[in-house]
Order: structure tokens, then sequence, then C-alpha cells
């Protein structure tokens, strides 16, 4: 690896890093990165909200189930822009299903149904910022 190539390595890895910390609940104590051997260690004050089980009935009503966000990201209703979306309230759904995708990183990553039922809400918004643990549909389990 030239010097230049490692300059670029580290100025794209120092940019990578931004947009992680950024997205990192509450403020950062530490960042350690290593290069050889691509290790990263991010500390921050205070814990992330703990997220409610996901597929867990919601207090209020115990036969919904709320369907929470894995992770930070964006989420997104629809496998890519123009094309339908995963479900829609009133869709019935299978435990398994792909029902959404939060976007982290430029990663895709899928949220599927933890339980068979009926989608009564889909609370996020298509390319809405989500926060871990927050709710993006309710389903209706089935009994």
């Amino acid at each position: 690896m030239t010097e230049q190539d490692l300059h670029a390595a580290l100025r794209l890895l120092r940019e990578e890093v931004g947009n992680l910390v950024k997205t990192v609940p509450g403020p950062v104590t530490s960042v350690s990165v290593r290069l050889g051997e691509c290790s990263l260690e991010v500390s921050w004050a205070g814990a992330a909200p703990e997220a409610p089980p996901a597929g867990q009935p919601v207090a209020e009503d115990p036969g919904l189930a709320v369907v929470a966000a894995p992770l930070v990201g964006t989420f997104y209703v629809a496998p890519e822009p123009g094309a339908p979306p995963f479900v829609r309230a009133g869709d019935r759904v299978e435990a398994g299903q792909t029902i959404g995708i939060v976007e982290a990183m430029k990663l895709m990553n899928p949220v599927v149904a933890e339980h068979s039922g009926e989608v009564v809400e889909v609370v996020a918004a298509d390319a809405e910022p989500v926060e871990y643990g927050q709710e993006l549909m309710r389903i209706r389990v089935d009994r």
C-alpha cells in the first residue's frame, strides 16, 4: 500500500467513524480505531434506551405486538424507491416475513415479523430516521 493509498484509507475511515459517532445515542466519551486487523471501539455516556422486546404485546391492548427498530438508522417501507411497500395496515403477515428495512451505514437490515397476524398500523414513515427500540408498526397477533 502506497503512502497516498494509506492517507486516502485513513481519510475514508475518519469520515465513516464520524458518521457512526453521529448515530450513537448520547454523548461519545471515547473512540478507538485501529486500521491493521480492523478494530473500532466507541464508548458513550449513558446506555441506549431499552427497546421493548420485539413482538411483545402493547400494554393498552394485549392482542397487539410492537415491532421495534433493531438499530439506529433510516426506516424504509419498501425494498426500493417506487416499489410497493412490504406491508400496509390491514395486510396479513407470517412470522419471519420481511416487513420493512432499516438502513444503517449503507447496509440494508431487514425488519421481520416475529408473529403471524394482521398489521394494524405502520407507525414510522417511509425514509424516517429511527432510534434503537423505536416503534415501527403494530401487529394484531393471531391467537
